[in-house]
């Protein structure tokens, strides 16, 4: 069973999409134990409040915060060093169609001092496709409601952490030319991205895990995993406040190995 820390000096901050909680839980379980990580964010968990298996977490020493509304999308967090304040949406976070219906992407707390939020931003789906009109629009109310917080706080210490579905360099994905004209890699997505950034929240892994090929996520399509066909779309950025704690981070590519794991690798961050 995993121990609550003593101290909040030494603190690891991960994100996962763990690609359906409920096919992963043990998994999931497994990997907390050997990961010895503090807080977790989580995206795709898919499923309803009712259905989320919070016993996995908590037999383990850790609060857990889901938000799930249906078989898609879905957020949670979990932590075992405080899981206070639990915020549902950022302000002004944008729905999806015509009425706007509101999906399950984003949820944060105040884990041992520090504002996590748990993000999964639309795809996109197509260029051409509403879709992806509406990722711009998700990453653009999030930079805004990100320099808000800043604003009101310079100092805070915030953890933007999940899966962003944006490849910011050419070198995020395994071959550029393959993606030509499709999603994840276009310029308005890019500047998206890096508006979020220039809002103050800082890639604080990518110096730490440098590439090229260096990925976060493989499609289960084509052997990609084995053929080193990969993505990093995952991220955790971080406030100034936060940055400057960063002492390291890691992927584990490891727990992408195996039967049963899920698409994405957990990314973690090291704070002194």
């Amino acid at each position: 069973m995993s121990v609550p820390r003593a101290s909040l000096a030494d603190v690891r901050i991960a994100t996962w999409n763990v690609n359906s909680v409920r096919a992963r839980s043990e998994r999931i379980a497994a990997w907390l134990e050997r990961s010895d990580v503090d807080v977790v964010a989580m995206q795709e968990t898919k499923c309803r409040e009712d259905q989320f298996p919070a016993s996995v977490f908590t037999d383990l020493g850790y609060e857990v915060a889901h938000h799930g509304l249906s078989q898609w999308n879905g957020v949670a967090i979990a932590s075992r060093v405080g899981l206070d304040d639990v915020r549902v949406g950022f302000p002004e976070q944008p729905g999806y169609g015509e009425p706007a219906v509101e999906e399950a992407r984003a949820i944060g707390a105040l884990c041992g001092g520090v504002r996590v939020w748990s993000l999964y931003i639309p795809n996109g789906r197509e260029v051409d496709h509403p879709h992806f009109a509406y990722k711009l629009r998700w990453l653009d109310r999030l930079r805004a409601a990100g320099a808000q917080w800043l604003a009101e706080d310079p100092g805070a210490q915030i953890a933007l952490c999940g899966d962003f579905n944006v490849a910011p360099h050419d070198d995020d994905v395994w071959d550029i030319a393959e993606f030509e004209g499709a999603t994840h890699v276009t310029k308005p997505e890019r500047d998206a991205f890096e508006a979020v950034v220039d809002a103050g929240f800082a890639d604080v892994v990518r110096p730490h895990t440098p590439g090229p090929g260096v990925y976060t996520y493989w499609d289960y399509k084509g052997l990609s995993f084995p053929k080193r066909k990969g993505m990093r779309i995952d991220f955790l950025l971080a406030s100034p406040g936060l940055a400057a704690r960063v002492e390291g981070a890691r992927i584990d590519r490891e727990e992408r190995k195996g039967k049963g794991a899920s698409d994405h690798a957990p990314v973690i961050l090291e704070l002194a």
